[in-house]
């Protein structure tokens, strides 16, 4: 094991920020590839780039690259988006490592949840059926065999609902009057942008501990909760007493995501469930 151990962060937003800041701190290299490099902290290295173009980056990292993380987000929602954001982008990626003869030791690939059909408000774990039918999943189902099948170590890590500050569209909806039905009860999962971060984080420092990972994993909170009580609880914390006329949810199958194989590893989330995560969303005020 190298004495630095250096990672790139392809699609480096939100959750690759918080996680590359986390690892600087560690004492790792951290690059981080997102077209505007103007909004990255000074501890992550700026790699001006495009993941939708063919051309290298100029400012691509020389030497040994230990870890990619690949976590893009589509900027356009639909099939074409989607299949440049995840599919396309890591295939560029993977030639830009290639072209400078790069091979990491372990590839993390940022995927959803939303690969999973189950609607009956079914336990789901890594080896469960991943069958959803939509574009986006089979899209990222897609891009996710691309990882895997990449020629080298890789794991994907199914992300659930991000939530966290300035991603408030639940606290919008519930400020409204949202109603939601309660039967049968919609079960979502969520998980703190924080926590994605740390979960990113401990699989890393693990696989450069020596450590097996498998090839998926879940990033989930403890407590998959049906979405009529958090809205219940979120009308509590904001004194939200009105309700809006129509009934609007965004049904996506109802499903309850378990952590225990990222448990297992020694990641636990800082934000337990949906009470504590919003808590401090709204104690940030």
């Amino acid at each position: 094991m190298s004495a630095c151990n250096s990672l790139l962060i392809a699609g480096c937003g939100d959750v690759g920020t918080r996680l590359g800041l986390r690892l600087a701190e560690a004492g790792w290299r951290v690059h981080g590839l997102r077209r505007t490099v103007a909004q990255l902290p000074a501890a992550i290295a700026p790699v001006a780039g495009d993941l939708h173009a063919d051309a290298c980056p100029a400012a691509w990292p020389p030497g040994e690259l230990d870890y990619l993380v690949y976590c893009a987000a589509a900027s356009q929602h639909d099939e074409a988006g989607y299949r440049a954001a995840y599919v396309d982008g890591l295939r560029h990626v993977l030639a830009w490592l290639a072209q400078h003869g790069q091979r990491p030791r372990r590839i993390l690939f940022a995927s959803s949840s939303g690969v999973y059909g189950q609607q009956e408000g079914e336990w789901v774990d890594e080896d469960s059926p991943a069958e959803a039918q939509s574009y986006s999943a089979r899209i990222m189902r897609e891009a996710e065999q691309l990882a895997l099948g990449s020629g080298l170590p890789a794991s994907v890590v199914r992300l659930t609902g991000l939530y966290g500050p300035g991603r408030e569209w639940l606290l919008s909806q519930v400020r409204g009057g949202y109603r939601v039905s309660e039967t049968p009860p919609l079960y979502g999962n969520r998980i703190h942008v924080d926590d994605a971060a740390g979960l990113f984080a401990t699989l890393l420092q693990a696989d450069a501990a020596g450590a097996p990972l498998a090839d998926c994993y879940l990033g989930v909170d403890d407590e998959p909760a049906p979405l009529h009580e958090v809205v219940a609880w979120l009308r509590g914390q904001l004194g939200v007493s009105h309700w809006s006329d129509e009934q609007s949810v965004r049904r996506a199958g109802s499903k309850r995501c378990s952590n225990a194989r990222a448990r297992a590893l020694g990641w636990a989330p800082q934000y337990p469930s949906y009470r504590e995560g919003y808590a401090a969303i709204l104690a940030g005020r």
